[in-house]
């Protein structure tokens, strides 16, 4: 089992929130603040891809290398 999410080479964290009965999570390995949430597992899955999909995208659009993922 994972504690972790994936996306073209980038792993997200996975954090409950009891007080806001969300799932938080942040993008690992960047310097970059990268984060997400979801309501539920499916939303926290598509909402951290979407937000890897943006990085890349924002930093390509401003010209800037994206951080890569150290392990």
């Amino acid at each position: 089992m994972s504690q972790t999410l994936q996306h073209r080479g980038y792993d997200g964290s996975v954090l409950y929130s009891a007080e806001d009965k969300m799932l938080h999570g942040r993008v690992l390995g960047v310097r970059d603040m990268v984060s997400f949430e979801g309501t539920d597992v499916r939303s926290l899955e598509k909402n951290f891809k979407a937000a890897v999909d943006e990085y890349l995208a924002f930093c390509s659009a401003e010209g800037k290398t994206p951080d890569t993922p150290f392990k």
